[in-house]
């Protein structure tokens, strides 16, 4: 098993596991979607995007937002998603993906990477096991812009 940083031409194995990471947080499938959005993110150059792979088959992918600390005055990144396979779980790729984006940001002098995740995703253990620390000193707000459709 290898990680490596993903490039457009990956896209045809990557959305399908893009779109089973939405479906796990309740999302409706949309593969067409899920390609638009990742060559979104590919041709604007707006995030990075690690992906693991076994016998040539991507099973694994990361996905960083560059952002910044104002207070730290350094540049951070937002571990926004991360998803393994179903059929890989629980053989070291979401510890892998993890770890290669420790490394990344460390390459990046980055302070840091942030994450949220469901109140109730398994993987906490995962976070908690590899150092990563609940927040809380602060408190984290949402506003979504309210759209009829």
């Amino acid at each position: 098993m290898i990680t490596r940083r993903a490039y457009v031409e990956d896209i045809n194995q990557l959305a399908p596991l893009f779109d089973a990471y939405r479906i796990f947080y309740k999302q409706d499938s949309d593969i067409k979607g899920a390609k638009a959005f990742l060559m979104s993110r590919f041709n604007l150059k707006d995030s990075v995007i690690f992906i693991a792979i076994v016998n040539q088959n991507i099973v694994g992918f990361t996905q960083l937002y560059p952002s910044f600390s104002s207070v730290k005055m350094q540049r951070t990144f937002i571990l926004n998603d991360l998803y393994v396979s179903e059929t890989h779980r629980k053989n070291g790729v979401g510890e892998l993906l993890l770890n290669t984006a420790k490394k990344f940001c460390e390459t990046e002098q980055a302070r840091g990477l942030t994450l949220e995740t469901d109140i109730n995703n398994p993987a906490q253990h995962l976070y908690e096991r590899l150092g990563w620390k609940k927040d809380t000193d602060v408190l984290h707000y949402t506003w979504e812009l309210n759209k009829e459709v």
